[in-house]
């Protein structure tokens, strides 16, 4: 087996490379070995990722029990919660770039044979599938999985319901006392939030694509379980090695169709959409979303995990029901698995799944006894999104998946947040919040304050939101993000004017905004873009290169411009 690490060890001209590792510790035989980067994204900001480094330590086992030599590096990441609601939320998808970046310089620099990439929530789990993609050398994938759901007065709870609270305190509807006390019980530890969040929906997908083992997305953060895990990823990367399989042996279109289907399955956050088409982007495959809206229509919902199904059930229910590989054992019974995509765990994904059906019929229907005969997540077309937008459908309220209502525009999260605070949103409205799309945010900000605000204040069955931003994997009702073109580009959602009639059809897969068309031609001919909210820094070098949502707000290649 030919090593790409030869090129930085071998011969007579690498003693001084050889040097440098001694001075770590190294011995010739751990320096003639394979040699396989550990990225782990350990800190002490996001409780996802305060157990990663005990993580890291179970796979750099396993590399060494298949004889490899590991090599840990780290990588940034941001706590969406902690940055949800203010200007920080800007650099939340940006850094998906940056981290891939950060992994393809490691990786290409030192010349490592393979990786094992330690990861967890929200823009961490696409980032690293982005480098994997990018760079090609055989990879595996180990999230440091869910946290456990706290328990308030009798009642399963998570993030989602502090977020919720805040609204319901302004609202009178919960007394300042208990909120305190909630804050204390929802998230009683490490682990990515709870519920089927944008952390542990891209944690099951990964899994899903082939690039995770078994259990990667569900196994609870706190569990024994989770350390052999991750001892079997560090022996699963070697042995990807000696067979030669890299990623994109693994990330393929039918792969891809795989996670969606199981996406659409368990009502996965919408910010999948954003990032299946970023790492299909950085493996050259040409994924759209025509083909989502494919997968959506022939797949049945069969799960309901928090924020979905009124936040009864949990990641660790999930798990208890058999996990991922029930939920695609159960898909495989229509035909809607490709069972001979490659993976990290087997030769084919038909055998990890074979066999595998829901433990639980209450938490994961059988695909006979779906909760909808269609998917959780809905791209709609139409007059306001001609390039499309994405909504949750499987957590819209069943009175909303139809409806038409007066425009109440802000340019800015802040301003809406402001005036539903204030008592100046009504019922039957369709608050639009624009110029917080990829380019115009810049950044893409998550909406979750504004849809967390209309839930605690009893109105998330009362009035939709829409916006060219995105929504947290939290945000439930009628939440039509992504809406492309983007206000910053001239597209019509930055054409609405307040009292315009917005008519949302999720069941046909429609937005449309009811102006006449030479209405809409002598908006478009007075418009004028606004000046950059960034001019100098990551944002503003975001924001140059940044594509459409609606091509997973990729950084486009310079040959793209």
């Amino acid at each position: 087996m030919e090593l790409v690490s030869n090129v930085a060890k071998e011969g007579l001209t690498r003693a001084p490379h050889r040097s440098l590792l001694k001075a770590i510790g190294y011995t010739d035989r751990e320096i003639e070995q394979p040699w396989v980067g550990v990225a782990c994204a350990m800190n002490e900001v996001i409780p996802g990722h305060t157990g990663l480094q005990q993580v890291a330590d179970a796979v750099k086992a396993g590399v060494r029990m298949a004889g490899g030599t590991p090599m840990q590096f780290g990588i940034i990441g941001l706590c969406d919660g902690i940055a949800m609601g203010h200007p920080g939320m800007r650099y939340s998808l940006p850094s998906r770039e940056n981290i891939a970046d950060s992994v393809e310089m490691m990786a290409r620099a030192q010349a490592f044979d393979a990786m094992v990439l330690v990861t967890n929530c929200d823009k961490i789990d696409p980032g690293v599938l982005m480098a994997a993609a990018r760079v090609n050398i055989p990879a595996v994938v180990v999230s440091g999985g869910p946290m456990l759901a706290g328990r308030h007065r009798g009642r399963d709870v998570d993030f989602i319901n502090v977020m919720e609270a805040q609204g319901a305190v302004e609202a009178g509807r919960m007394d300042p006392e208990e909120l305190a006390e909630l804050e204390n019980d929802a998230c009683p530890g490490c682990g990515s939030c709870a519920g089927l969040f944008t952390a542990n929906s891209m944690n099951c997908l990964t899994e899903a694509i082939g690039m995770g083992l078994p259990g990667n997305g569900t196994i609870p953060a706190v569990y024994a379980q989770r350390l052999r895990l991750a001892k079997e990823a560090g022996i699963a990367a070697m042995e990807m090695l000696r067979i030669g399989r890299k990623p994109r042996d693994i990330i393929t279109p039918a792969s891809l169709r795989n996670a969606l289907a199981v996406d659409m399955a368990v009502g996965g956050s919408s910010n999948t959409v954003l990032h299946l088409l970023a790492i299909a982007y950085e493996a050259g495959i040409d994924l759209d979303l025509q083909t989502i809206q494919e997968v959506c229509d022939a797949t049945p919902n069969l799960a309901r995990i928090s924020p979905a199904g009124g936040g009864l059930h949990h990641m660790q229910d999930l798990h208890e029901a058999g996990g991922i590989p029930a939920v695609m054992g159960e898909l495989a019974k229509k035909g809607l698995i490709d069972l001979e995509s490659p993976c990290v765990a087997a030769d084919r994904i038909g055998n990890v799944i074979a066999g595998k059906t829901t433990l639980n019929p209450e938490i994961l229907r059988p695909v006979e006894d779906p909760y909808m005969p269609t998917g959780g997540l809905a791209i709609l077309m139409g007059s306001l999104a001609p390039e499309g937008a994405v909504v949750k459908q499987s957590a819209v309220p069943e009175n909303l998946l139809r409806h038409r209502g007066p425009a109440r525009v802000f340019d800015l999260e802040e301003d809406a947040v402001e005036a539903m605070r204030a008592g100046r949103i009504e019922e039957g409205d369709v608050i639009v919040v624009r110029y917080e799309g990829p380019r115009g945010g810049p950044g893409m900000r998550e909406m979750l304050n504004p849809t967390a605000t209309l839930a605690g204040m009893g109105m998330a069955d009362k009035v939709a939101l829409i916006t060219d931003g995105r929504f947290s994997g939290g945000s439930h009702g009628a939440a039509v993000g992504h809406i492309s073109p983007e206000a910053a580009q001239g597209g019509p959602i930055a054409l609405v004017e307040e009292g315009d009639t917005i008519e949302l059809d999720v069941v046909g897969r429609r937005i449309e905004l009811l102006v006449e068309d030479a209405e809409l031609r002598r908006r478009a001919e007075a418009w004028e873009p606004p000046p950059p909210r960034e001019t100098a820094g990551a944002l503003a070098e975001y924001a140059l290169r940044v594509s459409s949502a609606s091509r997973g707000a990729v950084r486009l290649r310079l040959e793209e411009f």
